[in-house]
Formats: C-alpha cells, sequence, structure tokens
C-alpha cells in the first residue's frame, strides 16, 4: 500500500505514517454538513495561524460553525488531544475541529477534521471517524483504533506488565520499545539494522523482542519461536546472537533444511542445540509462544514487524528512520520520560498545531 504525502487515511488515524514522501508499508506482512441540532457543545474559537517564515498564510478552513457540534462527547480538546498524540511529532500539520455530532447510533458521535499543513497552497482535506459509546475506541474505515486524550495509555500498561520476550538496553520500563516479529519474516530480517540503531539512539529505552510467528504464511516460524524463548531463558542476550543466525539463514529454513538450521543458529549462540529442542517441544514453552501471539492479537498487532513505542503502535518498514526516532522521541515527550539521546530533544515543545 502506497503512501503519499499530505493523503489523509484510516492509516493516519491508526497512528501510522501517512505524511510521508511515497513512503510504502508494502513491506509488511499482511461531513460536516448533516442537519443541525442544538447544540451539544461550544466549538472553540478559531485560532491564530503560525507564521510561515516571512509570510503568514492565511487560515485555510472554514470557520467552525456550532450547529455541527451536537454531540455532547467527546469533547473538542479530547479530540485534539487525541489528534496530537497521533500527528504531533510533524510540526508542518495543522488541522481545525470542523464537526462532533450525534448519529443515529446510540452514544456514538461522528467527528470531522480538516487537515492542511504549512507549506503554501497546500490543500485541505477531510477526515472523519466515528467514537465509540466507550469513549475508548473509535472507527475510521474499517480499522478500530483506540481514542481518547491519551490513546496509548492502556497499550502502554499491557506491554509493561505482559511483553515477555528477550531484552536489550535499559531496565527501566519508561520508555519501552516492542518489537512484534517473525523469525521467518523477510522484512522482520531487514528491519533489524532498524532496531539494532533504534538501541544505540535511544539509551533510555527497554527494547524488547517479542515472537509473533504468523504460522499460516511462515511454517518454521512457531518452532523457530520456541527455540528463541529457550535460548532467552538460558541466556538472554544468547537470543540476539541465535536470531541473527536465524534470519541470515532464513531461507533454508524449509521442510528439509529448517530443524538444522535452528539448531545450526543455537549453536552460533553458543548452547546446547539438543537441549534447546528438547526445551521447545515442552508444553510450558509451547504456552509461551501462545501467550505471545495472544499478546499480539490483544494489542490488535496485525502485521509484522511492527513497532510499539510506549503503546503506540507503528509499521516498521517503510518510515524514514529520522523519521521513526523523532515519532519516539515525542512520545516519550508526551509521557514525561528521558530517551537519553544526545543533541536536542524532538518533539519536547508543543507542537504547532490548528486544533481548535
Amino acid at each position: 500500500m502506497k503512501i503519499s504525502n499530505g493523503k489523509i487515511s484510516n492509516w493516519m488515524l491508526a497512528g501510522l505514517m501517512t505524511a510521508l514522501s511515497a513512503g510504502s508499508v508494502a513491506g509488511a506482512q499482511t461531513a460536516a454538513g448533516a442537519a443541525a441540532a442544538p447544540a451539544a457543545q461550544k466549538a472553540a474559537a478559531p485560532p491564530q495561524l503560525q507564521s510561515l517564515g516571512q509570510q503568514t498564510k492565511a487560515d485555510p478552513f472554514p470557520p467552525v460553525n456550532q450547529k455541527f457540534f451536537t454531540a455532547s462527547s467527546p469533547t473538542v480538546d479530547t479530540v485534539n488531544s487525541f489528534l496530537k498524540a497521533l500527528w504531533g511529532y510533524d510540526p508542518n500539520r495543522i488541522w481545525r475541529v470542523e464537526a462532533i455530532q450525534t448519529t443515529p447510533a446510540p452514544n456514538v458521535s461522528k467527528v470531522t477534521v480538516f487537515v492542511s499543513d504549512k507549506t503554501p497552497n497546500a490543500k485541505v482535506q477531510p477526515t472523519a471517524f466515528f467514537v465509540m459509546p466507550d469513549g475508548k475506541h473509535a472507527v475510521a474505515g474499517d480499522v478500530v483504533v483506540p481514542f481518547g486524550a491519551t490513546p496509548f495509555a492502556d497499550l502502554r500498561k499491557t506491554l509493561q506488565a505482559r511483553a515477555d520476550g528477550a531484552t536489550r538496553g535499559a531496565t527501566s520500563k519508561d520508555l519501552m520499545l516492542v518489537e512484534f516479529a517473525d523469525l521467518q519474516c523477510p522484512h522482520c530480517k531487514e528491519a533489524q539494522t532498524t532496531m539494532d540503531q533504534l538501541v544505540k539512539d535511544f539509551p533510555n529505552a527497554h527494547v524488547v523482542y517479542q515472537s509473533f510467528p504468523l504460522t499460516e504464511i511462515h511454517p518454521f516460524a512457531y518452532k523457530a519461536a520456541a527455540y528463541g524463548y529457550c535460548v532467552q531463558k538460558q541466556k538472554n542476550d544468547a537470543f540476539f546472537v541465535y536470531s541473527a543466525a536465524v534470519f541470515d539463514a532464513q531461507g533454508a529454513l524449509t521442510p528439509e533444511t529448517g530443524d538444522e538450521t535452528l539448531k545450526s543458529a543455537v549453536t552460533k549462540a553458543g548452547l546446547d542445540p539438543a537441549a534447546i529442542d528438547a526445551c521447545a517441544a515442552t508444553p510450558a514453552t509451547k504456552g509461551e509462544v501462545d501467550a505471545s501471539i495472544k499478546l499480539a492479537q490483544d494489542v490488535s498487532v496485525e502485521q509484522t514487524p511492527t513497532l510499539a513505542v510506549n503503546g503506540h503502535l507503528l509499521p516498521l518498514t517503510g518510515i524514514p528512520y529520522e523519521t521513526l526516532k523523532t515519532i519516539i522521541s515525542y512520545q516519550a515527550s508526551l509521557d514525561g520520560v528521558s530517551t537519553g539521546a544526545t543533541g536536542p530533544a524532538v518533539g519536547s515543545t508543543n507542537p504547532p498545531t490548528l486544533g481548535k
């Protein structure tokens, strides 16, 4: 799937990257014009626009019309906080909430947002999503996403409690990067250079490799994950030697040579392949792999590789590395934690948006 510059899409609302120049996540495996009603909440006054260098951009959005705010929930402030969590890493993006309306479905609200950027003559594009009665989920197209002023907080807590894969980096879980990956997934193999660099660039990050074997398309992924858990139990750091060896020999994960490939990787990690093979066959280890798969499913991971940045799910392929760094730094700033990175903090100031 191609994602073009400035495109507003369901993926964008899912927290994925869309303000990229011809970026792609193909590498991953796998209107305000409704009838008026008495206003249920007050729309915010039009904001002052940001200066664009030597020029000041005229307000590109329609003025806020009170009649399009008929739902009592969510509030404009909540919607803006939600959108800042998704889009605030990009100081060039601007938006305005134009409508929060009731729908025929009880307690389901429709939110309409107009989005643009600060470049001259940038197009204004509308996007809409529906907020569910629980106030914690929204639907954009066929995508269900976490919603709220801090949309990733619950998922962050879940991962802090349940992610149990091999770890690198800091012991503190204040800044937690969880990679959901499959050892037989070619794009997961490609993502390892990115993960290695993130460990170096964010010293305060607790980086977890969490197994999500896609058994429907990768027949050796489950056994590779089971071996991985057994390697990790013997020696955490040995897991990353093992996983690198499996990725390097990924093409040999076939019915003819798969078992020997995994055993060879264990040997390279300095462990006994016979012992690891016996461990991998136990019900306890299978339970660990199954629990890891269920964790991925519970937090709505739909593709590998996926990176959870303090609960914010992102595709690990198709995002330029510097942009990924910016998102991580911005999320850390929202959560009030230090990245340990040298140089000026990214996203440490309030983003210049037109949220209200």
